[in-house]
Order: C-alpha cells, then sequence, then structure tokens
C-alpha cells in the first residue's frame, strides 16, 4: 500500500480545507466537509481491513505507522465528523439568520474545521512519539479559535483558558517524552521515539526515570483528554464552542488524545509491570468522575452538562484501561466509539436547542416534546443512550468494563466507580426531563454551580465572566432570548435531524453487534496489552 493511501485521511482535510480557502463557504462548496469526513471514514475502513490482512503498515520515511487501533481511531474520527458536517450547513444557516455569524465567519469555521480533522488524523498515525505531540498541540492552536469563534467576553476567557491550561498540559507531557528519550538512549541500538521500538526496548528502560516519565506523559496527554487534575479548561471550551466543534473537541479530540495515553500504558507494563499504570489511571479515573459528579447535581446550562459527561465518560474510559486485559481494552475502544456517536448527537442537539429557545439556560428551555418532538426524541433518546441503557454500544461498553474492574481485583474502586456513574446519570436524567417535559414558566431550583452566564466561573472563582448564553444582551449582535417580544428564535427544520437519528442508529447497530469492527477491536487490543 502506497504512501499516498496511507495519507488520505490526512489529505482528505487538507483538500477540504484548500476548497474553503480557494472558494469560501457558500451552498456548493458547504459539503465539501461531509466530503472529507466520509474520505476519513472510508479510509479508515479500507487501512482497517489491510491491517488485518496484512499487518501494520508504515510509510513517507517511517513517520506514518497503521496498525489496529491507528485504524479503529480514523473510523472514529470520521464517523463523528461525518455527523457533524451533516449537521454544519442548516446550523450556519441559522446563525448566519440570528445575525451571529456572516458568511466570512462560516468560512473561517469550515477552513479551521478541516484543520483540526486533519491534525488529528495525523496524530492517531504518525509513528513517532515526538510527531505526536507535535499533532495534539496544533489541534490546541486550531481549536483555540474555533472556542472563541463569537468574539464574545465569554468566548474569549475560555478560549484563553483552554490554550493555557492545554498547553500546560502538553508542555508536561514534553518533559516526560524527554525523559523517555533520555532512559532510551542508554539502551543498545537505536531506540529513538518510535512507538513500537519503545516497546520492544521498555523492559530494558531505567525503572526510575521510566516511571516518571510515564506519569508526566499520561498526566499531560490526559489533560487533552479531559481528565483530572487539569481537567478545568473542558466545560468552558465546550459551553462556548459552536455546537459542532463541540460534538468534535467532546467525541473525537477527547478520544485521540487518551488513544496516546494506551499507547503510553502499554510502554509502562512492559517496563515496569502492570501495576504503576494501573494505580495511576484508578487514581485519576475516580477524580475525575467524582469532580463531574460534584458539578453535573447542580448544573443550569445544558452544553457545560454535556461537557461534564464527557469528563465522566473520559474517566471511564480510563478505568476501563486501567483494568486492562484484551477484554477491557475492547470494550474500552468500544466506548470510545460509541461515546463518541452519542456525544456528537447530543451536542448537535443542543445546538439545535439553541436555536429553537435563544438560551442555553437549562431554566430557559421547557416543553421541548411540545415545541419540537422530534428533535426532543433525538436528545431524550441520546441521554438514554449515554447513561447506558440497551440496545446502544454505551450499555455493553460499560458491561464489559465493570466486569473487567472486578475480574482485575479493582472491587472497590469499581464499586465506587459505579456510585458516580450513577449519581451522574441520575442528574443528567433530572435535567434532561425539565427541558424535555416541564410547562413553560415551571419554577426552577437554584443552582449552586455557576455557569459561565454567572458573575463568577466556578473553574476561576472570583473572576468575571460574561454571560455563556448566546441570548444575552451582553453579547453584542446576538439574538434575545424567547422572553424578548422583539425576537422570537426560529425553530429548527426537520430535516436537520437527520445527522442525529443517523448517529442514534449506528450507536444502537453497534450495541446489537460490532460486525467487521470486532475484530479490528481485539486485535488493537491485543496489540496493547502484549496479548499473543
Amino acid at each position: 500500500m502506497n504512501d499516498v493511501i496511507l495519507l488520505v485521511p490526512v489529505l482528505a482535510p487538507l483538500a477540504g480545507a484548500v476548497v474553503y480557502v480557494a472558494f469560501g463557504w457558500r451552498p456548493a462548496t458547504s459539503w465539501a466537509a461531509a466530503v472529507s469526513a466520509a474520505l476519513v471514514l472510508a479510509s479508515g475502513a479500507v487501512l482497517a481491513a489491510d491491517v488485518l490482512q496484512h499487518g501494520a503498515r508504515t510509510g513517507l520515511f517511517g513517520l506514518v505507522r497503521v496498525d489496529a487501533l491507528a485504524a479503529f481511531m480514523l473510523v472514529v474520527v470520521g464517523a463523528v465528523a461525518l455527523l457533524a458536517a451533516g449537521a454544519t450547513p442548516s446550523w450556519l444557516r441559522g446563525e448566519i439568520a440570528a445575525g451571529r455569524a456572516e458568511p466570512r465567519t462560516a468560512t473561517r469555521h469550515s477552513l479551521l474545521v478541516q484543520l483540526f480533522l486533519a491534525a488529528m488524523a495525523w496524530a492517531v498515525m504518525a509513528a513517532n512519539v515526538g510527531m505526536v505531540w507535535v499533532s495534539i498541540e496544533a489541534t490546541t492552536i486550531v481549536t483555540a479559535f474555533l472556542v472563541g469563534q463569537r468574539r464574545s467576553r465569554a468566548a474569549v476567557e475560555a478560549a484563553w483558558k483552554y490554550v493555557v491550561i492545554c498547553s500546560t498540559g502538553i508542555a508536561v507531557a514534553l518533559l516526560g517524552i524527554l525523559l523517555l528519550d533520555a532512559a532510551a538512549s542508554h539502551v543498545p541500538g537505536h531506540v529513538g521515539l518510535d512507538w513500537v521500538e519503545l516497546v520492544s526496548a521498555a523492559p530494558h528502560l531505567d525503572p526510575g526515570v521510566t516511571r516518571i516519565a510515564v506519569a508526566l506523559m499520561v498526566v499531560g496527554f490526559g489533560t487533552k483528554a479531559g481528565l483530572a487534575p487539569l481537567h478545568s479548561w473542558l466545560p468552558d471550551a465546550h459551553g462556548q464552542a459552536p455546537a459542532p466543534v463541540s460534538a468534535l473537541m467532546s467525541g473525537v479530540l477527547l478520544a485521540v488524545a487518551f488513544s496516546v495515553v494506551l499507547r503510553v500504558k502499554a510502554i509502562s507494563d512492559a517496563a515496569l509491570g502492570l501495576g504503576f499504570a494501573r494505580t495511576l489511571l484508578v487514581a485519576i479515573a475516580l477524580a475525575t468522575l467524582a469532580v463531574s459528579a460534584s458539578l453535573m447535581i447542580r448544573q443550569r446550562d445544558y452544553k457545560r452538562m454535556l461537557a461534564y459527561s464527557s469528563m465522566e465518560h473520559l474517566g471511564i474510559i480510563a478505568f476501563g484501561a486501567a483494568a486492562g486485559g484484551p477484554l477491557a481494552t475492547a470494550a474500552v475502544l468500544l466506548h470510545v466509539l460509541g461515546h463518541g456517536l452519542v456525544k456528537g448527537v447530543l451536542f448537535l442537539g443542543a445546538g439545535q436547542i439553541l436555536h429553537a429557545t435563544g438560551s442555553s439556560r437549562i431554566d430557559a428551555v421547557r416543553d421541548l416534546v411540545g415545541r419540537v418532538p422530534v428533535l426532543a426524541g433525538c436528545v431524550g433518546v441520546g441521554v438514554l443512550a449515554l447513561i447506558g441503557f440497551p440496545p446502544f454500544s454505551v450499555f455493553a461498553s460499560e458491561l464489559g468494563i465493570v466486569r473487567a474492574g472486578f475480574g482485575a481485583g479493582l472491587g472497590w474502586a469499581t464499586a465506587l466507580a459505579l456510585v458516580l456513574v450513577l449519581v451522574i446519570a441520575a442528574a443528567l436524567v433530572v435535567h434532561t426531563s425539565r427541558m424535555l417535559f416541564a410547562r413553560p414558566g415551571a419554577a426552577a431550583e437554584p443552582a449552586d454551580e455557576p455557569s459561565a452566564a454567572s458573575p463568577t466561573s466556578p473553574d476561576s472563582p472570583g473572576l468575571p465572566a460574561a454571560p455563556d448564553s448566546p441570548a444575552s444582551p451582553a453579547s453584542p449582535g446576538l439574538t434575545t432570548s424567547p422572553a424578548s417580544p422583539t425576537a422570537e428564535p426560529a425553530l429548527p427544520r426537520r430535516r436537520a435531524a437527520m445527522p442525529l437519528l443517523l448517529g442514534l442508529l449506528a450507536c444502537s447497530a453497534l450495541g446489537v453487534t460490532a460486525g467487521p469492527l470486532a475484530a479490528v477491536l481485539d486485535a488493537a487490543a491485543q496489540s496493547l496489552t502484549g496479548a499473543p
């Protein structure tokens, strides 16, 4: 397989970026993003089939390597990107009609999204740890402009917070990479930073240096995955980013960053045994779940609610990775895809709710079932899928992770994680049911945890934050809320729900049978765990 085919997942988004640079965003080019996403998905599927038949493929002078994990992650990137691309044209038209954007904004948005996809595709295919680091840092630079796209005070603050915290995490990861390289330099032969060579040389690495390097890399790349302790960028960034971008950040970016943690864990297990990475990941997973649960209960902004849910699911994924073994790792990868599909649906639905109500506050959204029944149905079913109802794949993957946790001797930690997950699920159901069924004018309970719309930001105590709701009068040029007599937000068209329906159908089908993906999941799990 030549280098060109290996590079299709990167070249397709770059070609889409060229289209938007040359022709701008218009009806004739609005579906270029969907074409590039479909090419990423198709190339991921083709590469997965080729890897299963012939083994891992290397190209571009050894800089690119596609194994089972990389091929699977390309499928995740392409699938969620295709959902987001399908919903983006109607979302952009709604933003332009509401005065929150203009064609030039749509062009810049579409260009940056294509560069975002290219960076994520390169991150999962890079054969060298250093190139992975560069790719992850590139995603930070590109998405910072997308987070601050509205240019309101809250959006700019969220973008800067995202840049500062994620750059700090990436700097920590870079220090870990340098230490790992130092440990590898004392191994006979030229090891360098190639993933395969590092795993092969892991038993000969200095344990003390490797232990520090692994801890720094897990914490550093875990920052981009939304894991504690450097997690506070996530709710602000997801709350302010455009809905399609939130779908990509939650459904894909977090998973891409965690795939790096999985590769680091493979090195750690070979060099230090199973105990070190397991203990570290269990602590991080439980801390992430605890933070998510504590802030979800009194949440009053539905986009931030979904952001904290993303933290929860990355905590579950981290816990599954800590359990280890082929079955647990396969369940983790299945959860990555299922969560990406469902969270993509819910963030896209959140964008349509914003268009329908003019507010991102939970207490301002009432009787969605009566006003927009199709959208309400998608959001309601999406929340049920997210909390693990069958037949959706999240149920199967969470069941596999729980079984692996008990089987690995992590009984108390598994029980604690289950309690935290149940608390988060209850909060999600309560908040969502109010949005779907409560009558307008129903009294809302006070919230202890302020959103970015409050006088202070929960993650930056004492600092003033601009209103998070795009309908706020403090954001010039934005639409007024439904309570205003001067404007009435437009209801989304029914065809805008098609990407949401397709995402839910794909997740439910994946829960019934993984189909051809089962072999890819098994191959990726075996390569990460060293199982025969």
